[in-house]
């Protein structure tokens, strides 16, 4: 299928909070996440996080179907080093298609061309099935960590560039 990639921009902000919102509602339910117990979870994103992250510098990128958005991918350059990837996120209709590898792969893509090492993603740590789908990509399972405001472990993964 047909699909082109580009910059989120201001325009967009609407539209990725809510791609991130339905992608990661299965995800939600599958954990029991709440907007009590766990309000920063993306399955609760609001316009005013994408406004918040694009005014720190996060990059967006939206992968369009036509013109349809399918997807989305962020990427934040942490210093020269690391970039850290945010909030892939693909529509549950358009899963099984390939789409979240492409925006992995281009997310990579732009991370190396801003001159980093590693690119770092936080995960919950009991999602073995996207666990080992990035690692499929490339990805390194560093270490697991509880943070006490949440009510699930992160595993850390990172993929690094020769």
């Amino acid at each position: 299928m047909e699909y082109r990639i580009r910059v989120g921009t201001s325009v967009d902000i609407d539209v990725l909070a809510e791609i991130i919102q339905d992608s990661f509602l299965d995800v939600a339910e599958r954990f029991g996440l709440t907007p009590q117990n766990s309000p920063t979870h993306p399955s609760n994103c609001r316009s005013e996080w994408i406004i918040r992250e694009m005014n720190r510098g996060v990059a967006y990128y939206i992968l369009e179907v036509g013109e349809q958005a399918a997807g989305c991918v962020a990427l934040e350059k942490i210093n020269d080093e690391v970039c850290y990837l945010e909030r892939l996120a693909v529509l549950p209709e358009q899963r099984q298609q390939g789409f979240g590898e492409a925006l992995v792969k281009h997310a990579l893509s732009e991370a190396r061309n801003l001159g980093v090492f590693r690119v770092q993603i936080g995960i919950i740590a009991d999602h073995q099935e996207l666990l080992d789908w990035y690692e499929k990509l490339g990805f390194e399972k560093l270490e697991k960590k509880d943070f006490p405001q949440l009510v699930f472990p992160v595993a850390f993964m990172s993929y690094y560039f020769l």
